[in-house]
C-alpha cells in the first residue's frame, strides 16, 4: 500500500502551506466571532444584504460562493475522471458513504437526538426546521474545503481530483431528488423550484465558469500560465471564505448568541455524523486495502460537507431566521474544528493503518 503514497508524495513536490492555510483555523475563528458580534450589534445592515435575493436565493452568499469555489475548481480537470479506474476501491468507499449512508445516517440521528432526546429542551415549532437544517446540511459532500483537508493529510492528489469531479456530477442530479426524498419522509413541502435553482447556482454555473476559464488559460499559456493563476487568485478564495463566513454569522449572530443551549444540542448529531462517517469510510478503505494517501482523502470527503449550498438552500427554502437556517450554520460552525480534528487522527494512525 506505500507506493502509491510515495508517488503521490513525489507530486506534491513538498509544497508548503502558506500563510492562510497555515492559520486557517485561527482565521475562521476570529471570523465567527466578528460575524456573531457584528450581528448582534448592528442587525440592521445584516438584515438588508439578506433581502437582497432572487427566487429566495441570497445574491451576496452566491457572490462570494463563486469567489470562493471558482478558483478551487480551477484545479480541477475533468478529463481526469478516467483516473477514478486507478483507484477504484476508494472512490467506491467514499460514493457509498457519501450518497448512501451520509444523508440517511443524518436524518436517523436528527430524529433520535432532535426529535426525540432533545426535543423537551428545543422550541417545538421549530423541531421539523431542524431536522430539515440536518438533512440538507449532509446530503451534499464538500467540494472545495476537501482540497486543504487533502493536504493536510498528504492525500492522492488525482484521486481527490477525480472524487471531486464525480461528486459535483452526481451532486447535479441526486442533491434534489435526496434533499426531497428525506423532507418529504418528515411530512415536509419542498419547493423544487429553489432546489434546483440552489444546484445550479452553487454547483452548475461555477463548474461551467471554472472548465472555461481553465481551457482558455491553459490554451494560451498552458501548465506555467495556469499555474500563475492559480496562485494569484488563492488569496481571494481564502478571503471569499473568510467573508462568507462572517457574512452567515453575521446572519444568525442574534440566534447564536440568545440561543446558546440550542446551538449545542444541534452540534451533537453533527460532530456524531462526522466521526461515524469518517471513521467508516477509514475502516472500510483499510479492509479493501486502500493506500493511505487515498484512505486519508476518502474518510475525510465522506465525512464533510457543502456548507455553501446547505445554508443557501436551507434559507431559500425556509428563511434567514429559520431553525433549518440555524442548523446549517451550526454545520459551519462545526465544519473546520472537526474536520482538522479528523486529519489528525488519520495522520496519526497512519502506522496501524499500514500494518495490513
Amino acid at each position: 500500500m506505500g507506493a502509491a503514497c510515495e508517488i503521490a508524495g513525489a507530486k506534491r513536490g513538498g509544497a508548503a502551506m502558506g500563510f492562510f492555510e497555515r492559520y486557517l483555523t485561527l482565521w475562521v475563528m476570529l471570523c465567527i466571532g466578528a460575524g456573531v458580534g457584528l450581528g448582534r450589534l448592528w442587525p440592521a445592515p445584516f438584515h438588508a444584504l439578506g433581502r437582497m435575493e432572487i427566487n429566495q436565493v441570497n445574491l451576496p452568499v452566491a457572490v462570494l460562493i463563486w469567489l470562493m469555489i471558482i478558483p478551487m475548481l480551477l484545479k480541477i480537470d475533468f478529463g481526469a475522471l478516467h483516473e477514478v479506474k486507478e483507484h477504484w476501491r476508494g472512490i467506491g468507499v467514499t460514493l457509498f458513504v457519501n450518497w448512501a449512508v451520509k444523508p440517511f445516517s443524518m436524518a436517523l440521528l436528527g430524529w433520535l437526538f432532535i426529535a426525540h432526546l432533545f426535543r423537551p429542551w428545543l422550541p417545538e415549532a421549530q423541531i421539523d426546521s431542524y431536522l430539515a437544517g440536518l438533512i440538507i446540511l449532509a446530503a451534499a459532500p464538500c467540494t472545495a474545503m476537501v482540497f486543504v483537508w487533502s493536504n493536510l493529510s498528504d492525500g492522492e492528489p488525482h484521486f481527490t481530483l477525480s472524487q471531486v469531479a464525480l461528486n459535483d456530477t452526481i451532486m447535479v442530479f441526486a442533491f434534489a431528488p435526496i434533499v426531497a426524498l428525506l423532507l418529504g419522509l418528515s411530512s415536509i413541502t419542498v419547493p423544487w423550484e429553489t432546489l434546483v435553482l440552489s444546484v445550479a447556482l452553487f454547483i452548475v454555473v461555477p463548474v461551467a465558469v471554472s472548465q472555461i476559464l481553465r481551457r482558455q488559460l491553459l490554451s494560451r499559456g498552458g501548465q506555467g500560465t495556469l499555474a500563475v493563476v492559480l496562485k494569484a487568485v488563492q488569496p481571494f478564495s481564502l478571503g471569499a471564505l473568510l467573508a462568507t463566513l462572517v457574512l452567515l454569522f453575521g446572519f444568525q449572530g442574534e440566534q447564536i448568541i440568545d440561543q446558546p443551549m440550542v446551538i449545542g444540542l444541534l452540534a451533537v448529531p453533527i460532530l456524531l455524523q462526522v466521526y461515524f462517517n469518517s471513521g467508516l469510510a477509514y475502516l472500510l478503505n483499510r479492509q479493501f486495502g486502500v493506500a493511505h494517501c487515498v484512505a486519508g482523502p476518502s474518510a475525510l470527503i465522506g465525512a464533510s460537507n457543502f456548507f455553501e449550498l446547505a445554508v443557501a438552500t436551507a434559507i431559500g427554502l425556509f428563511g434567514f431566521s429559520s431553525g433549518a437556517a440555524l442548523a446549517t450554520v451550526v454545520g459551519v460552525l462545526v465544519e473546520v474544528p472537526v474536520m482538522l480534528s479528523v486529519v489528525r487522527l488519520v495522520n496519526t494512525s497512519k502506522d496501524w493503518y499500514e500494518q495490513r
